[in-house]
């Protein structure tokens, strides 16, 4: 006779005791699907940096779960409806919100698998688990879609004040040790409520949303678009574009097979969407994939494939230089130097060096997405309006730093 799970608690560096409920949501917790996130780091090549952010997407998925059930009690206590199948869906696609990404995340977005974004992969994956459970993640794929008629749900997973964010700027100022991306979760949540299904803060909260998107953009510069975060970034993209390109003229390779799938494969959204043979490979890889294969690739007879490789293993990273004061980078100049100094040619000498441009914007309000703020007379205002602090019309501007990274020689 199988026993019924009851379920676990956790103790979350972050916020303490998580207790993760019996039956459907355990099961999630359980499915491969969800663990395999347990492989993948939550900030990639940010321990370079911060070496303490070693945390990953699993810790963060059920960390985004915990602050949802909380926002759920504090808008039932306020009297909105909120059933116990919606509160499930909910938490079900919090927790999934994150299995679309790859190793590294977003590097593998822009080299082996350019044509398909995490959120769709993500999708794929809920719809696959869905047939698996009887169809009991219905709700879920309606709320992660926002097709479900209870908007204000899909705003706790995906908004400009949703779980995701709330619990990825605590978590990753934690583990990075950054302080300034600090912001007061637990007051938020508490100052939460719906207005015409839409999810609303209370004036009471309006500076902890202040602190809120300025620590999104402090955690931007200092963590996530850090130069040397960047700089590294780089290499592995060029990593793996070299060793893509080998690969397709015929060069033996060490890759596992899920790897090497992607190395060989221009890999379509149809196939994905098929859910055969890409969509197996995709799960079947995660960090220790990539990690494994450069370690390997700094003994590979090309040249630039080792040197990278072993820069990436070793620390010997690319340096970065600003350049968006309008100076101009003479590019011939730098592939002169590395045809002499490293002995290849002028195409390869490419692979030494990158001239990119990065862009934040810490509040991105689109088709009525904006934070709004809800006064006791009932006046609504977007933070952009309500603010009497900050200029949140800057945050709202795209700022862009444009830099080129180059191997030191």
């Amino acid at each position: 006779m199988a026993l019924a799970n009851s379920g676990k608690i956790i103790n979350d560096p972050v916020f303490g005791f998580i207790n993760i409920p019996g039956g459907f949501l355990f099961d999630i917790v359980q499915h491969p699907v969800f663990q395999r996130l347990h492989r993948i780091k939550q900030l990639g090549v940010s321990s370079y940096v911060y070496p303490g952010a070693q945390h990953t997407r699993m810790q963060h998925s059920l960390g985004a779960m915990y602050l949802t059930g909380e926002a759920v009690k504090q808008l039932r206590g306020k009297g909105n409806d909120i059933s116990e199948d919606e509160e499930n869906g909910v938490l079900a696609a919090i927790l999934l919100h994150d299995t679309g990404h790859g190793p590294f995340s977003h590097v593998l977005e822009t080299t082996v698998i350019p044509s398909v974004p995490h959120e769709e992969i993500s999708l794929m994956l809920m719809e696959r688990m869905d047939a698996e459970m009887d169809g009991r993640l219905a709700t879920a794929i309606s709320i992660f879609n926002d097709t479900y008629p209870k908007r204000f749900l899909h705003q706790l997973v995906s908004s400009q004040l949703d779980m995701d964010r709330m619990d990825y700027l605590r978590r990753d100022s934690f583990f990075t040790g950054v302080t300034e991306g600090v912001i007061g979760s637990a007051r938020i949540i508490k100052m939460l409520n719906v207005w015409r299904d839409r999810l609303v803060v209370e004036a009471k909260g309006i500076y902890s949303i202040e602190n809120f998107l300025v620590a999104r953009r402090f955690m931007y510069w200092q963590v996530y678009l850090h130069k040397t975060s960047v700089a590294v970034e780089r290499m592995l993209v060029n990593i793996l574009t070299r060793a893509r390109e080998l690969v397709r003229g015929g060069v033996e390779l060490f890759a596992s097979p899920a790897l090497m799938y992607f190395l060989k494969n221009d890999v379509t959204r149809e196939e994905f969407i098929s859910g055969g043979t890409a969509l197996e490979n995709f799960l079947a890889l995660d960090d220790s994939d990539i990690v494994s294969a450069i370690k390997v690739w700094r003994g590979a007879d090309d040249k630039v494939l080792s040197i990278l490789s072993a820069g990436f293993t070793d620390r010997k990273l690319f340096k970065s230089m600003r350049c968006d004061d309008g100076r101009q980078i003479d590019t011939g100049e730098l592939v002169r130097r590395y045809v002499s100094a490293l002995g290849v040619d002028s195409r390869l000498a490419h692979y030494f060096f990158s001239v990119d441009t990065v862009s934040n914007k810490a509040y991105s309000p689109g088709d009525g997405d904006g934070i709004l703020i809800l006064y006791n007379d009932g006046e609504i205002k977007d933070i952009a309006a309500a603010s009497d602090m900050l200029n949140v019309d800057v945050l709202r501007s795209s700022v862009e730093k444009r830099y080129l990274f180059y191997m030191p020689l």
